[in-house]
């Protein structure tokens, strides 16, 4: 089992948003990350910051919270569309 500072060193190390999803396991649009990494780390280490994460699951929770109110953001406002980030999306 992988301790929260052996996780912590691990995300250090990664050099891109790219291998940052890979790590976690998160399926997604190369053109979407191009055009919105740098929003997407924001949004992920201010997850990180306001969460304090202490497992794997919880970090990928705040990078899957992170790239779907990105993509929601994005959606048309009156419509009820669901963007393909976030557990709860996936659900729908």
């Amino acid at each position: 089992m992988v301790t929260h500072t052996e996780l912590k060193q691990q995300l250090e190390q990664l050099q891109s948003v790219v291998e940052l999803m890979r790590f976690f396991e998160i399926d997604c649009d190369s053109q979407f990350l191009e055009l919105h990494s740098n929003e997407l780390l924001k949004r992920f280490n201010g997850g990180v910051i306001i969460r304090k994460p202490d497992d794997w699951f919880s970090y990928r929770r705040c990078l899957k919270n992170a790239y779907c109110r990105i993509q929601r953001s994005l959606l048309p406002k009156g419509g009820r569309s669901a963007c393909r980030g976030c557990t709860s999306c996936e659900r729908r």
